[in-house]
């Protein structure tokens, strides 16, 4: 989530915004589909995980 705030360079001043790269590529919810699809594969990871047989060390 951090990469994806607005964020001033101190010493140049020059502006990160996020935002800016929605408008290059013509999709304004990109970020918030970026976030969704990181949601989805951690919950299917977890379901995944979840599912796996029970390792047992000797």
């Amino acid at each position: 989530m951090e990469r994806y705030q607005l964020t001033t360079h101190k010493e140049s001043t020059i502006t990160n915004n996020p935002n800016d790269w929605t408008k290059e590529v013509g999709n304004p919810r990109y970020i918030l589909d970026l976030m969704l699809s990181v949601i989805s594969v951690s919950v299917q990871t977890v379901g995944i995980v979840e599912g796996l047989p029970e390792l047992r060390f000797e």
